[in-house]
């Protein structure tokens, strides 16, 4: 092949290269793939609610934390933002299709599963003004006027503030921001100056009534079911669903010691249902979630001893000896409780059984101390839903009641009926209120409303117990009056329909009955407790709870405890 031939070969397929690069230019130019929501997150999130969506200047966003915000709700927040927070609007920034995407990945879980240590918890701790103790001065008075043991403690879901109310006055002494999502009722010291606040994400915030300031705070975890505070005032218990433990601090929120929610072999895991302190008992009861146990931790420091494992007699010093005081004494069930309620003498327990996957041998396996027969003979996947009765003396059921439905036992009530004392709880699934026999353990009555509620409240003072049916679609704004020396609804209370209508609070003499308007735009609504008729109302923002200093730390007939 001469030069020529060459040249023009080589020309050709030139020409067609360049053909090819110019309609290849022609095309349109792909659009780069959306970027996945974990880039998105890290991108917009992560400095706020941290690279493992565990918190930070925002909350934890894990599936844990957000089990009760609806998704539809999620993308409202990312889209539109948090009014009065520094959560922005990324309407304007993200696309729907991303905004979408970020809502579903931040309700999947975290891998690998985020951990929070002691060493977490001592870092986290902050304290806001000088412990008492280091004060030249102590604050002996509050510098407002008002009765301290009169006051109201509300909690605002809307915006995540807490209202100081004047229970005399009724009106709105200090208003201040909180955490995200306060969760399981504040709880006080036992002269009342201090609350203490638990949130969702695992915060607790210790604050002075006395002086309108945070005293400290501290993150016990990363996903918080409620706090306790112990009766002598020196302890304060957290119950943590992840990590699943138990943790014990001191009155200025200082690290004492964590407890893993575990089995005695340490095999099996739990969550932490639920922690109230049983002041008369000078302990501490903790209801877990995954196991079929019951805790108490004693902070008597003359408790007796434990003896884990099986014995004849415990008081016969079978068994190795663990020191009672800050001792978990494990009581064996049938099955896991999710929450509970004390009788006045903080004798017994009566807390609502859940079925659960667990085998017959876990209560034999994992518990200690002396075995139940109805305790270790079924297994909980037998058993129906139902209230279990447990003496925490003997450490073992004494008796079942089979309610229907979901019963709601931690916002139970006990009040005095024709000469004895009897408990009334209310029912997440099924309208009605049961009310049971506190020494015979039998159901007396079964009184209707109109739909599932989750509150009631009353006072030694008024004839008449209060219940919502925030649980119903249709039913929610209705508040039911039930005399308690009849046992008869007496009376209803309503909002508007479509509103919620609920938790109800008394004042420290039991004549106003507060109830909670549950809307962003809502209100706290006064009733005189005997007439039944609107006094006042106080505009507030998703006033998800209000808890009146006196009747909490006297416990109060007629309030949860």
């Amino acid at each position: 092949m001469n030069t020529d031939v060459i040249w023009r070969v080589l020309l050709a397929a030139a020409m067609l290269l360049m053909g090819w690069d110019m309609s290849r230019a022609a095309e349109p130019t792909p659009a780069p793939a959306p970027a996945p929501a974990p880039h998105l997150f890290k991108q917009h999130c992560a400095s706020c609610h941290g690279e493992q969506r565990t918190g930070g200047m925002g909350p934890a966003l894990l599936p844990e934390s957000l089990a009760r915000l609806r998704k539809a709700e999620t993308i409202k927040v990312i889209g539109q933002g948090r009014p009065a927070t520094q959560m922005p609007a990324f309407g304007s920034t993200l696309s729907e299709e991303q905004i979408a995407q970020l809502a579903g990945w931040i309700y999947t879980p975290v891998q690998p599963a985020p951990t929070w240590r002691d060493e977490d918890i001592r870092a986290s701790r902050t304290e806001t003004t000088p412990a008492l103790k280091a004060q030249a001065k102590p604050q002996a008075k509050p510098i407002w006027q008002a009765d301290p043991l009169n006051l109201f403690v509300v909690v605002e879901g809307g915006d995540h503030h807490v209202s100081i109310v004047d229970g005399d006055k009724l009106e709105v002494i200090h208003r201040f921001a909180s955490r995200y999502a306060l969760h399981g009722g504040p709880k006080f010291s036992p002269d009342g100056r201090f609350v203490y606040f638990g949130s969702r994400d695992g915060w607790i915030t210790k604050y002075d009534l006395y002086t309108l300031q945070v005293v400290a705070e501290v993150r016990a975890g990363l996903n918080m079911r409620n706090v306790a505070v112990s009766g002598d005032g020196r302890w304060v218990l957290a119950g943590n669903y992840l990590p699943g433990n138990v943790v014990l601090l001191d009155a200025e929120l200082q690290l004492v010691r964590i407890y893993p929610a575990t089995s005695l072999d340490g095999k099996q895991t739990s969550r932490v249902s639920a922690v109230y302190d049983a002041a008369p008992r000078q302990s501490f009861i903790v209801a877990l979630k995954d196991l079929p146990e019951l805790w108490e931790i004693s902070y008597n420091p003359k408790a007796e001893p434990i003896h884990d494992g099986y014995v004849h007699d415990f008081r016969m010093g079978e068994a190795i000896a663990k020191n009672g005081h800050l001792g978990v004494r494990r009581t064996p069930l049938s099955q896991p409780l999710d929450d509970f309620f004390f009788d006045p003498p903080y004798k017994h327990v009566i807390g609502a059984g859940r079925p659960a996957a667990i085998k017959p041998t876990a209560a034999a396996s994992s518990a200690s101390g002396p075995a139940s027969g109805a305790s270790a003979a079924s297994s909980p996947a037998d058993e129906p839903p139902s209230a279990q009765v447990i003496n925490l003396d003997a450490r073992q059921r004494v008796a079942t009641l089979p309610l229907p439905g979901m019963p709601h036992l931690g916002s139970g009530i006990s009040f005095q009926y024709k000469g004895q004392t009897v408990l009334a709880t209310p029912n997440l699934q099924q309208g009605l209120i049961s009310v049971i026999d506190m020494k015979t353990w039998q159901v007396i009555k079964q009184i209707p409303t109109p739909g599932p509620g989750f509150f009631m409240r009353s006072h030694e003072q008024s004839r008449y117990l209060w219940t919502d049916s925030m649980m119903s679609p249709s039913a929610k704004h209705i508040l039911t009056v039930i005399d308690k020396t009849t046992l008869e609804p007496v009376a209803q209370v309503k909002a508007p329909e479509g509103q919620t209508l609920a938790h109800i609070e008394f004042t420290r003499d039991g004549r106003y009955a507060l109830a909670s308007l549950w809307e962003m735009n809502g209100a706290l609504i006064v009733y005189d407790a005997a007439t039944l008729k609107e006094v006042k109302r106080l505009p507030m923002s998703k006033p998800v709870g209000k808890y009146n200093v006196f009747n909490k730390i006297t416990r109060s007939e007629g309030t949860s405890h």
